[in-house]
């Protein structure tokens, strides 16, 4: 039997988070009372600080107002974890799924969220893994993406951010999930010249979805705006 296709959206350029955020939210709410379907999102944001439900003020090392020069947003978001920080060269994906039966499981979403991270890290070349209690997409190298969910009557938001090629000083001014000794890596930054587009990445991460989530991704391009709920 084949897979059920669900939509798979992405964006042509980078998104601000603040928005986003808003329109994850009430897109979730619409899956709650089922006046949507199952959705992937990917995406990348404008500079943003995140912070998840355990952030902390201290693990950001400079002033709002030092962000704000800098053309960085600062946050605060309804996701598990702690700091995070998104910028363009980073690809961000945001499964909104009403799970159920044995897929409702918490611990299950990561793993399967990691899973996707790992074998798209594979496919060009790069040996990434898990690390025991540090949730996460790791290599020898330092950790390539990072993962906070949040589930609301088991639908699932918010997900995981793969760097691929963007500027990895940034993580300089956090502390990044709390790990103030785990150095931060990239596609760019382990494959140099033989690094993919972010596009490329994109594509093989919609492919993966099939096999470890049960879901075929029929690609969608969208400008900048969230699909409209009916």
């Amino acid at each position: 039997m084949p897979s059920p296709a669900i939509p798979a959206y992405y964006f042509k350029r980078p998104l601000a988070y603040a928005p986003t955020l808003t329109a994850m939210e009430q897109w979730v709410a619409a899956r709650v009372e089922n006046r949507v379907g199952d959705a992937f999102f990917f995406l990348e944001h404008t500079p943003v600080i995140t912070l998840g439900m355990r952030g902390r003020d201290e693990h950001i090392r400079i002033s709002s107002a030092q962000l704000e020069a800098l053309g960085i947003d600062r946050v605060s978001t309804s996701r598990g974890g702690e700091v995070t920080l998104h910028a363009p060269g980073q690809l961000v994906i945001y499964p909104i799924l009403k799970l159920s039966g044995a897929a409702a499981s918490a611990t299950d979403h990561v793993h399967r969220l990691e899973e996707l991270g790992i074998r798209t890290a594979a496919d060009f070349g790069l040996a990434a893994f898990r690390r025991k209690e540090l949730t996460g997409i790791w290599t020898g190298s330092g950790k390539l993406g990072a993962i906070g969910v949040r589930f609301r009557r088991w639908v699932s938001f918010h997900g995981l951010s793969l760097n691929i090629d963007l500027d990895l000083k940034l993580f300089d001014l956090i502390v990044p999930c709390g790990l103030a000794h785990e150095p931060v890596t990239s596609f760019r930054a382990l494959l140099g010249n033989d690094s993919p587009s972010l596009e490329t990445v994109r594509t093989h991460a919609m492919e993966h979805c099939e096999k470890i989530f049960g879901l075929a991704c029929v690609p969608q391009s969208l400008d900048d705006a969230w699909p409209v709920i009916v």
